[in-house]
């Protein structure tokens, strides 16, 4: 099943999300630059010690929401796993021996 027919499948038969994981990882890093990028040169913008200040900042912060970002699409990843495996274990149970 292709990416299309699984996004309007309205079964749900097939999982979309862990398809899009990678992607969804990637728009998080790129958000995440962009934020650290902006509050540094708004730093800078409102004086120099502000700015070094956010220099020195906006790393951590960076890292602490790629990070959040990460352990969370690991949860979600994890549970769709369990749902693909109880689904496996379901269909074995079921089958003739």
């Amino acid at each position: 099943m292709n990416f299309l027919s699984a996004l309007f499948d309205f079964s749900f038969s097939e999982f979309v999300t862990t398809k899009i994981i990678k992607i969804l990882y990637g728009i998080f890093i790129a958000l995440a630059v962009v934020a650290a990028l902006v509050a540094i040169i708004s730093g800078f913008t409102n004086s120099v010690g502000q700015g070094i200040l956010m220099l020195i900042l906006s790393p951590l912060v960076f890292l602490l929401y790629v990070i959040m970002a990460r352990v969370w699409l690991e949860l979600v990843i994890v549970i769709f796993r369990i749902a693909e495996n109880v689904g496996e274990i379901a269909e074995r149970k079921n089958a003739p021996l």
